[in-house]
């Protein structure tokens, strides 16, 4: 790689939430990525999804689940455990391993909403990084409305019989537990709606995994289409003590992976800025460098002051949820336009790197094609005005 694959902060303040053992933990995850990930990102590309040992590399550094409970396996920490893992991963330029997936949000639905004795089954498993995680809400005609979703769960006996196809499923090659949102009963609406836990592999009768999706950016990344056919599940695995309640336990955990993509957004801002100043002073033009020239001075000036206000506003929101004070409100805030932001510093930061900003040899042409997707996943940033809308 030409430029460098890597880029310090861009800031040199300490976020309000952050401490010496969060800063040990950044040093555990930045290792880990250059070690287990950075060396084979064009091979996980090539093939279309990471190799699974990676997670259990991360799991054996105690890096995944980190704020789930110690007597789940977990490390005991909290979100601000995770978003050092996250904001690391971004610096790293990975977008293959889908930890707010597997360690930001399926391993919160199971410890909020299933029972003790599966806690004790699933989540060392997948903090361990023994199994990997996935949750399949996203069906190819039903996105973010998610009350009129089709697939069906019908009991029988001491059991469910899931029928459906779900789409945009990501670790869904990799999975080996797999979320199901699925109707208990179409006619109540989103009162239907229920979350059950289908443990899988590729010998399961009534579950098939279908193609890896081949998709602009992030192309390390298993994406796939999902397709069960009376997928038999013991109906012990409904999450929750009743059936119909799986859309609010959406919406409550939708607030957490809107937070996750913000905590992305910014880390890629700062990134992008920190590898342009980079490219900039080293690159010649009209006699002196690319940065001396007045317009990539006031565009970088303009850049690194977006990432500082959104690091400003993620700080303030990761405070707020560890305080338990962040309403959905301002999460789809965060959601919305931090995404916005970094899709509009990148091409920024691809302009002032010229024709070598198009060309993916450099990492900011990577960004580029990965920082689309941030801003249509975990609930469309028009789903999110609307919200924020809502409230006014």
């Amino acid at each position: 790689m030409t430029q460098g694959s890597t880029a310090t902060r861009t800031t040199e303040r300490r976020s309000p939430w952050m401490d010496d053992e969060l800063e040990a933990v950044a040093d555990l995850a930045r290792n880990f990525f250059a070690k287990h990930v950075t060396p084979h990102q064009k091979r996980f590309a090539s093939q279309g999804f990471p190799d699974k040992s990676a997670y259990r590399e991360l799991g054996t550094l105690g890096l995944a689940g980190m704020s789930i409970p110690t007597e789940y396996g977990g490390g005991g920490g909290t979100f601000a455990h995770d978003a050092v893992l996250f904001h690391e991963q971004v610096m790293a330029g990975d977008h293959s391993l889908q930890l707010g997936v597997h360690s930001g949000i399926v391993p919160h639905y199971l410890n909020a909403y299933a029972d003790h004795e599966h806690k004790l089954r699933w989540l060392p498993k997948l903090v361990s990084g023994e199994w990997v995680g996935a949750i399949a809400m996203t069906e190819p005609g039903t996105g973010s409305d998610l009350q009129n979703i089709t697939t069906r769960a019908v009991r029988d006996g001491d059991d469910y019989l899931i029928s459906g196809a779900k789409t945009f499923i990501s670790n869904g090659r990799n999975c080996d537990l797999v979320i199901i949102a699925a109707k208990t009963d179409p006619g109540l609406g989103a009162r239907g709606v229920s979350l059950i836990v289908a443990e899988v592999d590729d010998n399961t009768p009534g579950f098939e995994r279908g193609r890896i999706l081949e998709k602009v950016g992030q192309k390390g990344q298993d994406t796939t289409e999902l397709f069960f056919d009376r997928l038999r599940v013991p109906a012990t695995n409904l999450l929750g003590d009743r059936e119909g309640t799986g859309f609010a336990q959406l919406m409550q955990q939708l607030l957490p992976e809107r937070l996750i993509c913000g905590v992305a957004a910014t880390a890629a801002m700062e990134r992008a800025v920190a590898l342009t100043v980079e490219y900039t002073k080293s690159r010649n033009m009209f006699g002196q460098t690319l940065f001396d020239l007045q317009n990539t001075r006031f565009e970088l000036a303009e850049c690194a002051s977006i990432a500082r206000i959104s690091r400003t506003f993620i700080d303030d929101c990761i405070v707020k949820y560890l305080a338990g004070q962040l309403d959905a409100t301002t999460a789809a805030m965060a959601k919305y336009w931090l995404t916005d932001q970094q899709c509009a510093v990148i091409d920024r930061c691809v302009q002032l790197h010229g024709g070598y900003g198009y060309i993916l040899e450099y990492p900011i042409a990577q960004m580029y094609a990965d920082a689309r997707i941030q801003r249509i996943y975990a609930g469309s940033n028009e789903v999110m005005k609307d919200l924020v809308a809502r409230s006014l």
